[in-house]
């Protein structure tokens, strides 16, 4: 496991920097709650009068005095959007790099096959993501004691589980992707990112487009629906891990059989 410990190693700063951002904005806003709880009966109502652009984000369905209805939107679009962006970032420049920066051929001529290349690097990104996701579970569960909330359970670990399933997917997907590129494609990566989650969006506004949901991972990670619902839609999860199988999939076959330059 060599080469997954170098890939640890090296990605050390960029995972430090992007989860430690990450909790910094969980934190704030888990402690700026106590002091527009009292408000948020008001601000709810607001919300729901807002139309389409309260649809959108879920916050005509929601209770903003509860912890749960404020962890969901609030906590929740810094969760998935952070989380997400970081995991396309990891995925998509971890086999596209050896080419970029001219290390292929080093690395290559060592008596190591292809395929291990690859498992050795997809488990460098999912090691850092499931790493991630702990840590800011941890945060969150220390943040509410800290402002003497009860913690919600059910909600927290269902919203925490479907953000960790969309980065899974996103990731995976982005590693497929990687093995086609000969060069940097962060910002491939993070395009796929927010166009997926513009879909959602969209489909939160229009009946006529809910069929969107099942094509980006955000629909089944969204906090208003897993809260309203009691969990994430299974059948937009299925969907979400036969993308992810299919990129992994796709990142074997290409790169195994690819003319490394």
């Amino acid at each position: 496991m060599t080469l997954m410990k170098h890939e640890l190693r090296q990605g050390r700063l960029s995972f430090a920097v992007w989860t430690g951002a990450i909790a910094v904005l969980l934190v704030i806003c888990l402690l700026v709650f106590p002091e527009m709880k009292g408000e948020m009966e008001a601000i709810g109502h607001l919300f729901a009068a807002m139309g389409s652009f309260a649809a959108a984000f879920g916050m005509d369905r929601l209770d903003f005095g509860s912890l749960s209805g404020f962890y969901a939107i609030e906590c929740g679009n810094v969760l998935g959007l952070g989380g997400a962006f970081f995991a396309a970032f990891m995925g998509i420049s971890i086999l596209a790099k050896e080419e970029r920066d001219r290390t292929a051929e080093f690395l290559l001529t060592h008596p190591v096959s292809r395929a291990r290349v690859v498992t050795e690097k997809l488990a460098a990104v999912m090691l850092q993501i499931v790493a991630m996701n702990l840590i800011l579970l941890l945060v969150a569960l220390l943040s509410i004691c800290v402002i003497g909330e009860a913690v919600p359970w059910k909600d927290l670990l269902l919203m925490h589980f479907a953000c960790f399933l969309m980065q899974i997917e996103l990731a995976a997907v982005c590693f497929g992707i990687s093995a086609f590129l000969r060069r940097g494609g962060i910002g491939i990566g993070l395009g796929i990112v927010t166009v997926l989650y513009f879909l959602n969006l969209i489909a939160n506004m229009s009946e006529k487009v809910k069929f969107f949901k099942y094509i980006t991972p955000f629909g089944y990670c969204e906090g208003a629906d897993i809260v309203m619902n009691g969990g994430p839609d299974v059948r937009m999860v299925a969907i979400g891990m036969f993308f992810a199988v299919f990129g992994v999939a796709a990142a074997y076959r290409t790169y195994c059989r690819k003319d490394i330059r």
